[in-house]
């Protein structure tokens, strides 16, 4: 498995996939073509369906500047090695190809080509699945954050740190911004109000308000095109921030404390990563959303004491009970269905881990087996349901448009 740092990276929304990704190759292809007169950019398959959304196109023209760059959409054209594919080409002045690349962004910012040599990348882990890790925690009578540390070295400490900072900062203003979220749907903000009327609240009610307000401050941040992190992707990003930011302001955890979090949620999410996708053009959403509530079900359960165990059987069902969860967004815009399942995400893995931890950890389905069913069954989706935004809640919208 990789570093979690390539798990968790700092970066502006809307989407890890559609925007971070091809920023970041169309970075590299013009660093490699610094002759070039233009640019031509060619977008394929759910990368190309819900690139106007994802301001896709936007990105990829800004971070090319100051050369012309034409962009060609292929939404119907899906490549075999994975659906958000693009391609770039370099042109001199007679319009001729200088060069050319095709480059497919993968999910949580992740780019890579067919020969998957962009960015060779050393695996610090010896377990590739959960029961692996299980074993050692047994026999070692040690924890997840236990093994990161091991495997990644102190200085992932520091990094962590970084993130949790950027994931607080993305919570504070997403409660301070207030107004409309860019785009033809004219979503208002509700972080704020739901913030203020939830501390008003002297009930469970309040307090859950207080979670889905963090979860909704930085899904709406990262809507806005702000700064957010990949966890593990932006569609994502509210949930891990809001369950922990939520829990450390009740209990007082330690900065170190939400660290170790912070370190399991990163595991295994690395566990779903390597052995099935957290890619909605590939899985749908439950890659992305359940993979988020995993993630907080797991970091949550051990800050509230959890054993190996537990913290499994809490990741385990904040995947499960998202399986077959579809990616449809309205106008290809990240913001319905996906600004409101950030938020109730958050509460679902504060459910999971509450659930594990009354738990003797014991249970009949492994976290393992669910990964597995879970990439079975974003596999099996029709293509409409996974990031295409021609499926589901966007097409019915439309029609109660009257469109």
């Amino acid at each position: 498995m990789e570093s979690i740092k390539e798990l968790f990276r700092i970066g502006f929304g809307p989407s890890s996939s559609h925007t971070m990704g091809p920023q970041k190759a169309a970075f590299l292809f013009n660093e490699k073509n610094p002759s070039a007169y233009k640019f031509r950019v060619t977008l394929y398959g759910s990368l190309a369906a819900t690139g106007k959304g994802h301001f896709t196109d936007e990105i990829i023209i800004k971070t090319l500047l100051p050369k012309e760059t034409e962009i060609i959409w292929k939404p119907m054209i899906f490549l075999p090695f994975h659906p958000n594919g693009l391609e770039f080409e370099a042109l001199d002045e007679k319009e001729e190809v200088m060069g050319n690349w095709r480059v497919y962004s993968v999910g949580g910012g992740k780019i890579t080509d067919e020969m998957e040599n962009i960015f060779p990348l050393s695996s610090p882990y010896s377990f590739k699945t959960m029961n692996e890790l299980l074993k050692w925690c047994d026999v070692e009578g040690r924890t997840f954050w236990e093994y990161v540390e091991l495997s990644e070295g102190k200085e992932i400490w520091n990094f962590l740190a970084e993130i949790w900072e950027a994931m607080k900062e993305s919570i504070s203003n997403g409660l301070e911004n207030e107004g409309v979220l860019p785009g033809t749907l004219k979503l208002a903000r509700k972080a704020s109000i739901y913030n203020v009327r939830a501390k008003n609240m002297q009930t469970v009610l309040g307090q859950m308000g207080i979670v889905f307000s963090f979860a909704l401050a930085v899904s709406e941040e990262n809507a806005s095109g702000n700064k957010v992190v990949t966890a593990p992707t932006c569609g994502s990003s509210g949930v891990i921030p809001a369950v922990l930011y939520y829990l450390q302001e009740q209990n007082n955890f330690s900065d170190k404390k939400v660290l170790n979090a912070l370190a399991t949620a990163g595991v295994i999410g690395n566990f779903i990563k390597t052995n099935a996708s957290i890619s909605g053009a590939e899985v749908g959403c439950q890659g992305e959303i359940g993979a988020a509530c995993s993630m907080a079900a797991a970091a949550a359960n051990q800050l509230l004491g959890g054993t190996p165990a537990q913290i499994e059987y809490a990741a385990e069902m904040g995947l499960e009970h998202h399986l077959g969860l579809t990616c449809d967004p309205i106008d290809g815009y990240v913001q319905i269905p996906c600004i409101e399942r950030n938020a109730v995400a958050a509460a679902r893995a504060m459910e999971c881990a509450s659930y594990a931890l009354l738990s003797d950890g014991k249970h009949r389905i492994p976290f393992d087996t669910v990964v597995a069913t879970m990439n079975r069954t974003g596999k099996d989706l029709q293509s409409q349901y996974r990031e295409t935004s021609t499926g589901g809640l966007a097409v019915e919208w439309v029609k109660l448009l009257g469109l």
